[in-house]
């Protein structure tokens, strides 16, 4: 994501624990972050298209037909979960707008300026995705 775009208008501004859990300011941070990550993944899978619609070599040599195959396939792959990503920061977006964003959806508890700045699309706290995560490997092993 380029962190050029993120408050251009206000170059520097970090989000810090000192001030007010998801203030005004803090709120345009985090969309204007989501909104250039979603841009960034847009622009990528634009070029992706360009870039497979050009590539129509048919290749007489069947292993680089073979390796051209498994490179589509990995960028296809790529693409989707990338698709996946976009709807999860859209429902971020969502968040940010509804007053629920920054918000654990399993304690309530405040999720932590400093995670959802690593990862602005979490839905958990820290302590909660640990748990969650825990659950699902117990289960797994079942």
């Amino acid at each position: 994501m380029s962190t050029a775009a993120v408050m251009a208008d206000k170059p520097g501004y970090q989000p810090s624990e000192d001030e007010p859990f998801m203030n005004e300011r803090q709120l345009d941070y985090f969309k204007q972050k989501l909104n250039a990550w979603k841009e960034d993944i847009l622009r990528e899978s634009r070029e992706t298209l360009v870039h497979l619609q050009s590539e129509t070599e048919n290749h007489p040599d069947l292993a680089d037909r073979a390796t051209s195959e498994t490179d589509r396939a990995l960028e296809l792959r790529t693409r989707d979960r990338q698709r996946k990503l976009i709807s999860k920061i859209d429902e971020a977006l969502r968040r940010i707008e509804d007053g629920s964003y920054g918000y654990c959806e399993d304690t309530g508890e405040p999720i932590g300026v400093a995670r959802l700045d690593a990862r602005p699309i979490a839905t958990l706290s820290l302590e909660a995705q640990e748990r969650h995560e825990r659950r699902e490997r117990v289960h797994r092993d079942d």
